[in-house]
């Protein structure tokens, strides 16, 4: 697992790059922090969403930037610290935990994204079954974000390094979008768009 970096550390690295693409692109740019002190000075910076990997757990104050600029925040279910057993109420009671603390700090629940975390504190048993049981977080009735691109499950299983993952990862994007999710987080841009596309076209096509 990557080691954990100062703040400091943090903006040095990500603030430059924010606000260099926010005067090039158009597309809406998310920053991936638990520490509300660099949120917010990304959100300066250009940033217009949040993703945070400890769901509100670390730093409950990202709820409360995200509140006042009004901007999506991504709740993730991260079991790195509290393994668990029975996976799937693990993750929805986690997520529940996370939106009543964004809630409470004034986040519109129209603003709130759940994230299962594939790779975040779970076996690949645990893994596969969360993947395969992605409809169930439905329940939550919030967008769901499936980030799975290249990660090490599928290394796993197919027995290939990170940048040999790319079928892999179109097959867990494919059934991921057959199973609920609504946004996919991916490395191979092109490839991947046109997984989604094709997936969208049977799963939600119009009825």
């Amino acid at each position: 697992d990557c080691q954990p970096i100062s703040a400091d550390e943090e903006l040095k690295r990500v603030i430059p790059t924010i606000e260099r693409l926010a005067t090039e692109i158009t597309v809406p740019i998310s920053i991936d922090t638990y520490k509300s002190e660099v949120a917010r000075r990304a959100l300066a910076a250009g940033a217009c969403m949040i993703n945070d990997v400890w769901g509100l757990k670390r730093d409950a104050g990202l709820a409360e930037a995200a509140a006042e600029a009004g901007v999506p925040l991504v709740l993730t279910a991260n079991q790195r610290d509290n393994p668990v057993k029975n996976i799937v109420p693990a993750v929805i009671n986690s997520l529940k935990e996370s939106i009543g603390l964004a809630i409470k700090a004034g986040v519109s629940r129209q603003n709130i994204i759940i994230d299962p975390g594939i790779g975040f504190g779970k076996t690949l048993e645990q893994n596969l079954e969360l993947l395969d049981r992605l409809v169930e977080l439905k329940s939550l009735k919030l967008p769901i974000l499936l980030g799975t691109s290249r990660k090490s499950m599928i290394g796993l299983v197919l027995k290939l390094p990170a940048d040999e993952r790319i079928m892999g990862t179109a097959a867990t994007v494919a059934i991921g979008i057959k199973n609920g999710a609504d946004i996919i987080r991916i490395h191979d841009v092109g490839q991947m768009a046109q997984v989604c596309r094709m997936s969208d076209a049977i799963v939600r096509r119009k009825k």
